[in-house]
């Protein structure tokens, strides 16, 4: 049994400025602009061991969850998966169709910080988008790809591995 969690999240040209470090007296200047362009990071991490698994995909959809399911059931066919995941609509849709080695777990509404692949997401934030204007979208698909590839098992378990996982589904 392989126990992971699921989210989404929005990578896109639309930024938000970032704390940055300057010089006392100088106030920094951070690009930024208001192009509304997004891919989106599906992803599922198991918080004991590290691993994990991502698609890049155009929109949060019954048919993009559809499609990391499959590809997801894919990468772990011997595997009986418990995917824990939040409510939302794709999640939940009488279109979805959950491959038979998949079960879905889902956690209450409003509760994010019981998801510990939020924090991936923050992670990913930090170590490839501060403070840059991307001239394409292409741009961000590609460095959000770059951004993920440089995640390791070790790192993941660092920032996912929580004692209330182990106790709640693995003891």
């Amino acid at each position: 049994m392989r126990l992971m969690f699921e989210d989404e999240a929005g990578f896109g040209r639309i930024n938000r400025p970032k704390q940055c470090w300057c010089r006392k007296g100088i106030r920094p200047s951070v690009p930024c602009h208001h192009i509304r362009e997004y891919r989106y990071a599906f992803g599922a991490v198991e918080p004991t061991t590290g691993e994990h698994f991502f698609w890049v995909l155009p929109r949060c959809d019954t048919i993009c969850m559809n499609f990391f399911l499959e590809e997801l059931s894919k990468a772990y066919p011997k595997d009986q998966i418990l995917l824990v995941c939040d409510g939302a609509a794709w999640h939940k849709s009488k279109g979805l169709i959950v491959p038979e080695n998949i079960t879905l777990l889902h956690i209450p509404p409003y509760t994010p910080e019981m998801n510990p692949i939020e924090q991936i997401w923050k992670q990913l934030r930090s170590m490839g988008f501060r403070n840059e204007v991307f001239k394409t979208l292409e741009g961000v698909i590609d460095r959000l790809c770059e951004t993920i590839r440089t995640l390791t098992c070790e790192l993941v378990r660092s920032i996912t591995s929580r004692q209330w996982i182990i106790d709640a589904f693995l003891e």
